[in-house]
């Protein structure tokens, strides 16, 4: 009977032994108001140093000691704005409210805008949060040109939006004739949302069709995902599958796969279709059993890099996951997920990532990588950690907030 009770004892250890392995130790009660607070002082430098420009400018990144601003055509453009929108969530200051009405109407111009798919990023984020916590008219517009303009990055023989031009640029030189990258994927929120605010389905059925034929063919067997797959358009087949970001054709690019569980993770929300659901789910198993995920929880930027354990580390993807995995904690009783977001916002919100306040550009955290074989933004803080790192202390508080009645 001793022998039983020993044996079950060790078991019992094990099991709380595990649990604690992605619980995060000793987070302060405050914990998310700490944050809130340094993104407060964080952010009132960054937005005190435009203001005194006299222009609206738009914050990318911090590399040796300038901040590069940029224009609304770029990718990233609607981050900056979709921050200040999370700060007033999350303050209920009205002087975060003017900043965020300020820089997101500042993108009007890219609701026509053709030429690559990124616009859900771009006004998603930004007028896509605004018109979330306003309901103004103009912004829901805005949406939905957008929206019609990515439909136009449609190609029905292949069933996908285009996500990259290929007449121009380093794209030009791949020999690709329609690249589809993962991070696509983000950019189906936007249409899923201009289907409920116009009642036109087209939206809908394009991001239901480009979902499903990213199921099909940007997976591999163990739910890794390769980051360009090149369609024809003649008759819609597979002509390569190749990364632009990543280490290798045959590597897991970290953020791309960040991108994947957050994609499906949103697919699920706005179609009800359990696939997309399991699809995110096992996308983050890949991650959660990868010998070479770190034990903080914070990935290498490519999960098959050559020189790990000393390759650098991507906050962004990070904090993307970290969301995802937040709000995929909603769609089940499995409390694993949230227990890996609280993880790894803890680890975020640690000195190693988190920046001191008046430092790092004024940016909240330090070390993301852009893309290593283009020899860019290796190793800075870039403004889509930032915006997901905010979301996703959002989210958490929305949760613990909700558990408490």
């Amino acid at each position: 009977m001793k022998f039983f009770l020993k044996l079950f004892g060790i078991f019992l250890l094990a099991i709380i032994f595990n649990f604690c392995q992605n619980k995060p130790q000793s987070e302060k009660p405050d914990f998310v108001k700490e944050n809130i607070d340094f993104a407060v002082e964080q952010y009132s430098f960054q937005t005190a140093a435009i203001e005194d420009s006299g222009k609206v400018l738009n914050p990318r990144n911090f590399i040796d000691g300038k901040i590069k601003y940029i224009k609304p055509q770029d990718w990233t453009s609607g981050f900056f704005p979709g921050s200040m929108w999370y700060m007033y969530e999350l303050t209920g200051d009205e002087k975060w409210r003017n900043f965020s009405e300020k820089y997101t109407e500042a993108l009007q111009e890219i609701q026509f805008l053709t030429w690559h798919h990124d616009v859900g990023f771009m006004v998603g984020c930004s007028y896509g949060n605004g018109f979330r916590i306003t309901g103004k008219k103009d912004y829901e517009n805005v949406m939905i040109q957008t929206a019609k303009s990515l439909s136009t990055r449609f190609k029905p023989v292949a069933g996908i939006t285009q996500s990259w031009n290929v007449d121009r640029g380093w794209q030009s030189e791949r020999g690709w004739e329609c690249p589809v990258i993962i991070d696509n994927m983000m950019n189906l929120e936007l249409l899923f949302k201009a289907t409920e605010l116009s009642g036109d389905s087209t939206f809908y059925n394009i991001a239901v069709t480009h979902a499903n034929n990213t199921i099909k063919n940007h997976f591999r067997a163990d739910y890794s995902t390769w980051h360009v797959i090149d369609y024809s358009l003649e008759d819609g087949s597979v002509r390569h599958k190749h990364t632009a970001q990543g280490f290798a054709h045959e590597s897991t690019w970290a953020r791309g796969q960040s991108w994947a569980i957050y994609g499906f993770t949103v697919a699920y929300r706005a179609t009800g279709n359990i696939k997309y659901l399991e699809q995110a789910q096992k996308a983050f198993e890949f991650v959660a059993t990868h010998p070479n995920l770190p034990k903080d929880g914070i990935p290498y930027w490519d999960y098959n890099a050559p020189n790990i354990p000393n390759g650098l580390r991507d906050v962004s993807s990070a904090a993307i996951m970290a969301s995802a995995l937040y709000e995929m904690s909603t769609f089940s009783e499995n409390n694993d997920y949230k227990n890996w977001a609280d993880k790894i916002i803890n680890s975020l919100a640690s000195d190693k990532y988190r920046a001191k306040v008046g430092e790092n550009g004024f940016f909240l955290l330090m070390h993301s990588v852009g893309s290593i074989p283009h020899k860019a933004e290796i190793d800075v803080p870039i403004n889509y950690a930032d915006y997901y790192f905010l979301e996703a202390l959002k989210r958490k508080s929305e949760l613990e907030d909700r558990r408490l009645y």
